[in-house]
């Protein structure tokens, strides 16, 4: 989407109340030259601001929090945020630095720009989020010829995103029984994307792009390395294993000695940590295991917009 330029002229008067989160997940963790390229392309508007960065080693993926406003036309229509060319600016920076052929980790992925998730911030809405999560998809599709897929808010029928991985065999470890490394699925899809084509570059992969109220991401490890009682104890956590309502998890292999019961909590405040790390720890002691205590992997939404107010007045002073 064009913008008219002249219109950041205005941005002493913009309305800082109207914000954007962007989750960025892209598939590396361990090449810092690769890092240091995306973060370079994220720091170029200052206009947006990488509130938060989670590497994770083991995982081999990182994920960037992004956050910046969103401005509206005279109807009040979502018409333009900092936060797209930032996003496609870091997209871009990923696809030229990492190969999804040559990278391997412990963390299930289909693509080296995995995952885009929107979220609305302060007094945003869902409606713009999802307009937000649509456009990007359009350029990533169109601009790098990566197959798109949409879901949940920014999806027509608010398809779920664990629905379209399973779909396309993201759960399923190709390589020592938890692993995931290269590529192996088929180049053209079966599964039609909503952007880009059907057919894969094998370097570049698929893109999940969405928009959904706030979601936290919470881990907890379990020490063993045992990845298949980290397995049952996560699916009976779950709410697809009858465990849990609004509670995804993966059970996985997290370094050397250990394993970790990766978890998404889908209504936070209805179903927060401490009853998720109280589930996980009866089944851990069921099974003979030690479990420590787990960690969130961002910050709350209260707190990530505290954080880019005061970065961005600290840029403007």
């Amino acid at each position: 989407m064009d913008f008219d330029p002249s219109c950041k002229d205005k941005k002493k008067t913009i309305d800082q109340s109207s914000l954007l989160c962007c989750k960025l997940f892209i598939s590396e963790s361990r090449n810092h030259a690769a890092l240091d390229a995306i973060e370079r392309a994220g720091r170029l508007d200052p206009e947006t601001v990488i509130v938060n960065k989670f590497p994770d080693r083991a995982y081999n993926r990182v994920r960037y929090t992004l956050v910046s406003y969103v401005m509206h036309d005279i109807t009040g229509s979502a018409i333009y945020s900092p936060l797209q060319q930032t996003i496609l600016a870091m997209a871009e920076a990923a696809f030229g630095a990492i190969d999804l052929e040559t990278h391997s980790g412990a963390h299930p992925r289909l693509g080296v720009v995995d995952d885009i998730l929107l979220h609305p911030l302060a007094r945003a809405s869902m409606d713009e989020a999802a307009w937000l999560a649509r456009a990007v998809a359009a350029d990533i599709g169109n601009r790098f010829q990566v197959p798109v897929y949409l879901y949940a808010a920014a999806h027509p029928t608010g398809k779920a995103l664990d629905t379209i991985r399973r779909e396309l065999g993201f759960y399923r470890p190709n390589f020592m029984g938890n692993q995931w490394a290269g590529w192996t699925m088929p180049e053209i899809l079966s599964e039609n994307p909503d952007e880009g084509p059907t057919m894969v570059s094998q370097a570049r992969g698929i893109t999940m792009i969405g928009a959904r109220p706030w979601v936290a991401l919470y881990n907890i490890p379990i020490m063993s390395t045992d990845v298949s009682a980290a397995r049952r104890i996560a699916r009976m956590v779950s709410a697809r294993g009858g465990g849990l309502p609004t509670v995804q998890t993966l059970g996985l292999v997290h370094g050397e000695d250990s394993t970790e019961i990766a978890c998404m909590l889908l209504e936070p405040n209805q179903i927060g940590a401490d009853r998720v790390q109280n589930q996980v720890e009866m089944l851990a002691a069921e099974e003979g295991l030690d479990v420590e205590k787990g960690y969130f992997t961002d910050s709350s939404p209260e707190m990530i917009v505290d954080k880019y107010m005061n970065l961005i007045s600290a840029e403007r002073d």
